[in-house]
């Protein structure tokens, strides 16, 4: 065992290890380029082949990660990719890094976890150490991850090779934090599983955290975004009732954030968007169900969090009534469709939710999104309009979801009928303004 250990670790710190990288999307991609440009050869595995030949070309689709970038580490013969799995039996290392969404029933949709891992498992060699880095519930990587690969490769792990779990920290767009400088938890099934594991991840990002167990790995992603999505759910809730007590929600949130200790900003939306908050929080209430135990307060939360795309759909119902105009038949214009401002990503966008809502009632929708020219998603397809301010001109009612930079507000103000800002994007200019009907 020491001299698997030393032998595998002394690969990592010489960079003659080769990483394979299992989903190259918005952390897999980002991961793989950190990796191959500490100087290890790396080659990542998806099935979708559109993504492999644009990686192939060395042109990168995720904002985050320049094509620059990419092309330089292609011609240097540094990163590749394949949709086949048999070009890992070469590979010393391997990242799973695929999606872990929810199902329309709100149960864990492990389907991808259990498919890298099958396909993984017959090219898993000794001396090999594999990393989970998928958001899941606290166990999977032991009780999921480990029988498939122990029982069609025959090897043991910790005899023959190594298991961990590292909870990937990705947030699309960030240019303060991004994958090499943002702290990397590391647990393992054991101790020298943990050790190994972070010996690789040691060799590319500036700080790497070792934790006992993959357990306590796996928790401690479920506890970062169930934080966030509560006290989201707290400040959505407090919208709700600012507004029934007439009270300016964005002057409430200012004042309190003065107070230098014991207070944290959030503010409140249309709803939650992205990979991790508004799905993470549930696999650990989906965990607890089965243990006889009632997650209280994130049920609370994502109950507040799912209802905001309806609550928004109310604020563009009164902003119409203030024109004395019916939602049916009017033409409403959706600013930003992302999720979060001055990105491409649509996963879980709050937007979605309130142009359903608003075809239900027979509205008129039509959207702008900079960054997102074409819309194709459950039975939503749309093109983002190509005149913005004719457009502004245009809608009974501009509805601002996601406050990307790239707006003129103050144009869009004056040019519009009727605005609802969910985002405080208009400022003090939307404040009791007739025309503004803010969240």
């Amino acid at each position: 065992m020491n001299s698997m250990k030393t032998k595998l670790v002394k690969k990592f710190e010489d960079r003659s290890a080769r990483i394979g990288i299992v989903g190259i999307g918005y952390v897999g991609l980002p991961l793989a380029v950190v990796f191959a440009e500490a100087g290890f050869t790396v080659i990542g595995v998806d099935p979708v082949e559109e993504k492999v030949a644009a990686i192939n070309r060395g042109e990168s689709y995720i904002l985050d990660v320049d094509s620059t970038r990419v092309r330089a580490l292609v011609d240097a013969g540094k990163l590749s990719a394949s949709t086949d799995y048999s070009v890992l039996q070469d590979v010393d290392a391997v990242s799973i890094c695929v999606p872990t969404p929810l199902r329309k029933t709100g149960d864990p949709d492990l389907s991808f976890i259990v498919s890298a891992s099958n396909s993984l498992a017959p090219y898993l060699h000794k001396d090999m150490v594999v990393v989970l880095e998928s958001s899941t519930y606290p166990g999977t990587t032991r009780e999921m991850v480990l029988p498939a690969l122990e029982s069609v490769s025959g090897l043991t792990v910790c005899d023959d090779f190594f298991l961990a779990f590292s909870p990937e920290r990705v947030d699309p767009g960030r240019e303060d934090w991004t994958t090499i400088n943002t702290p990397k938890v590391i647990g393992g099934i054991t101790e020298e599983c943990g050790q190994v594991a972070a010996a690789w991840y040691d060799q590319a990002l500036d700080t790497v955290v070792p934790v006992s167990t993959c357990e306590v790995a796996e928790m401690a992603k479920l506890l970062e975004n169930t934080f966030r999505m509560i006290n989201i759910g707290l400040v959505n809730e407090l919208a709700i009732m600012c507004d029934r007590l007439q009270v300016d929600v964005w002057e409430v949130i200012d004042a309190a954030a003065t107070k230098p200790f014991g207070f944290m900003k959030f503010t409140p939306g249309p709803g939650l968007g992205g990979h991790c908050i508004p799905i993470d929080p549930l696999y650990l209430s989906w965990k607890l169900k089965s243990l006889n135990y009632n997650a209280r307060f994130i049920e609370l939360a994502s109950e507040i969090n799912t209802n905001m795309p309806r609550y928004t759909l109310g604020k563009i119902q009164d902003a119409l009534n203030l024109a004395k105009k019916p939602l049916n038949g009017s033409r409403v214009l959706i600013l930003g469709i992302a999720y979060k401002p001055n990105i491409d990503d649509l996963r879980e966008s709050p937007a979605l939710d309130v142009i359903h809502l608003l075809q239900t009632k027979s509205a008129q929708v039509v959207y702008h999104d900079p960054y997102i020219p074409h819309l194709d998603h459950d039975n939503l397809r749309m093109e983002s309009v190509t005149d913005l301010m004719a457009e502004v001109q245009k809608a009974d009612c501009v509805a601002i979801i996601t406050n990307h930079d790239d707006y003129d507000y103050p144009a869009i103000l004056e040019a519009a009928q009727m605005v609802v800002d969910t985002r405080n994007a208009l400022g003090k200019a939307g404040k009791n303004n007739p025309k503004v009907v803010r969240l």
